[in-house]
């Protein structure tokens, strides 16, 4: 057995409350070592009432398969420790390491703790984003509706994007276009910032408590929230707290005035008189319009936990993404959190890491992150082709063991944004890649998120051409895309368990396949991304009683043929009591 492979910690990834009631407990051991692992389990007080339970082997990567199960402690107390069975040899694993006989005597001393399962410590995630699919909007570019409040000079739309330029989208163009979100089938949107900024991006704030003059003012922020409630659409704004625009009036104090500025400890100031190439003060990368705010001033902090509350009192706002949040301090956010869910307990907080997420999604900080590496995974498998099948089963369950359950459950994943090539782009304008990796991404665990345009087969590479107008002209758009993007939209609304099902891999050979399973319903998904026909041969036990989830007829199948890079996607309801 490789000992070293073994791995569990309490109060993380591998041991955390799910709920109040439960509590997922995880083993990690090297891949294909193992036969089998037991928990052995009970209150730490009443220890001779232990139990035993074997653990399910869940995923696996390229080095280690894990091993999970999920249980309920009577008296919210779990002691426990692991029985493992490897190919010649059988040892039990503690809190004191890996042993081949337990020494009772000193047991209270060796046992794994979770010591009481406390409401305040589980990570509670809103229930309603596990029914959501998001539509990512960058304001300026999805439509005018307002010509009167029009930058000036505005560039022609439809025309290729340079950093610089303004075409005039804005709030009352978001409005005027909720017929198109409604007949996609999206039930929230998230909003790049839209406060006062000199930019088309907004990423550089002057102030944190108007609407861009171009994009509208409050009332329109107002009207558009409530339209969109009123068709059950969410709504999720952008939140710049890493750092503010140059024209933001506490920074200009401190140009002005130096240390004497009451603002002064406001940024992170090196040196005075204010230098700009290089900086003298720390910034975002080494953009001097963005100098970095200092997050723990306490000024600072209730200035912008006082933006955090804004917005959800003014304009009944649903959840907040987060910007370079993974640059802010920890404490701040513990903060952030606690101040919003008091004014709306059900408030999403999303925010931006592009790398390892786990430090924030332990319940005191962010409910999910966008999830880049989802999106890194779908590029190297559909996009690229570099990832065998097995390669990216590896690579999701890593991604999946490194978050709780319930982080997963709503996980902001996207295959594009305003920060990166549109996905059709990176597949070289090859619509079949596209529609496979919106099939994953529609069917997987986790709220989607479909960045405007995609729906329509708009392209563009890295910023600025990502952030394109969006295409109004309906002779223009690939209609093959948008009926495909409708139609799974529409039966991920139909089925629960395409939103709310536990995910397994299946074993079909030559495809990726996985289910999505609650009592009563089960969903078949089978993605052929390869050049080539597969053949999928069944026993009548194995498709028994599924049908396609389209077209709802039962398929009495012993085979299928699977066309290159195509899916299927069969359903099957049974009774449920």
């Amino acid at each position: 057995m490789n000992k070293h492979a073994i791995e569990h910690r309490p109060k993380s990834s591998y041991c955390y409350a799910y709920d109040e009631e439960t509590i997922h407990i995880r083993l990690r051991a090297a891949k294909n070592d193992v036969k089998s692992v037991t928990l052995i389990y009970g209150d730490k007080y009443q220890w001779e009432d232990c139990k035993e339970i074997e653990m399910e082997a869940s995923y696996f990567d390229h080095l280690f398969q894990y091993f999970a199960v999920a249980i309920k402690p009577v008296n919210n107390r779990l002691a426990y420790y692991f029985k493992i069975e490897g190919i010649d040899e059988i040892l039990f694993y503690t809190e004191g390491g890996l042993v081949k006989n337990i020494d009772n005597k000193y047991l209270i001393f060796l046992q794994f703790q979770y010591p009481y399962l406390n409401k305040a410590d589980i990570h509670i995630t809103p229930d309603w984003v596990r029914d959501t699919v998001f539509y990512s909007i960058f304001p300026e570019r999805f439509y005018n509706g307002n010509s009167l409040i029009n930058p000036d000079p505005l560039t022609p739309w439809g025309q290729k994007p340079t950093y610089m330029d303004f075409y005039g989208g804005d709030l009352e163009g978001i409005i005027k276009k909720i017929e198109h979100l409604q007949t996609l089938g999206v039930n929230a949107i998230y909003l790049t910032p839209i406060f006062h900024s000199p930019t088309n991006h907004k990423y550089d704030t002057i102030d944190y408590f108007k609407v861009d003059p171009h994009f509208g003012d409050l009332d329109t922020l107002k009207r558009l929230v409530t339209e969109c409630h009123q068709r059950n659409i969410k709504v999720v704004l952008d939140a710049v707290f890493n750092h503010s625009g140059y024209l933001f009036l506490p920074f200009q104090d401190v140009i002005e005035k130096g240390s004497k500025s009451k603002y002064y400890d406001w940024f992170h100031i090196k040196k005075w008189p204010i230098e700009h190439e290089p900086p003298s003060y720390d910034t975002f990368a080494f953009v001097a319009s963005m100098p970095k705010l200092n997050t723990q001033n306490p000024e600072v902090r209730e200035y912008l936990l006082k933006v955090g509350r804004y917005w959800i009192e003014e304009a009944d706002i649903d959840g907040w993404r987060l910007d370079v949040s993974d640059e802010i301090d920890h404490e701040f956010w513990r903060h952030f959190r606690s101040t919003v869910r008091t004014v709306k307990p059900d408030i999403f907080i999303i925010g931006e890491v592009w790398h390892d997420p786990s430090p924030w999604l332990k319940g005191d900080q962010f409910d999910a992150v966008m999830n880049y590496t989802f999106l890194r995974n779908c590029i190297g498998y559909f996009a690229n082709e570099e990832l065998s099948d097995l390669q990216f089963k590896e690579y999701t369950n890593e991604m999946l063991m490194k978050n709780t359950q319930q982080g997963n459950e709503v996980s902001f994943n996207l295959l594009d944004s305003h920060d990166t090539p549109r996905f059709l782009t990176r597949c070289r304008g090859d619509i079949k890649k596209l529609l496979l990796a919106a099939t994953f991404q529609l069917t997987f665990i986790g709220a989607p998120s479909i960045y405007y345009g995609t729906e329509i087969g708009m392209e563009g590479g890295a910023d600025p051409d990502c952030r394109r107008t969006m295409e109004w002209n309906t002779n223009n758009w690939n209609i093959e895309i948008f009926n495909y993007y409708k139609n799974l939209l529409a039966v991920r609304r139909k089925y629960k368990a395409l939103r709310r099902g536990n995910f397994k891999w299946e074993n079909y050979e030559g495809i990726l396949a996985y289910s999505r399973a609650i009592p009563g319903e089960k969903v078949i998904v089978m993605i052929n991304n390869h050049n080539s026909i597969k053949t999928i041969n069944f026993s009548n036990e194995d498709f028994r009683g599924f049908k396609d989830i389209y077209t709802e007829k039962p398929e009495v199948i012993d085979k299928l043929e699977l066309k290159p890079y195509s899916s299927r996607i069969f359903i099957k309801l049974e009774k449920h009591n």
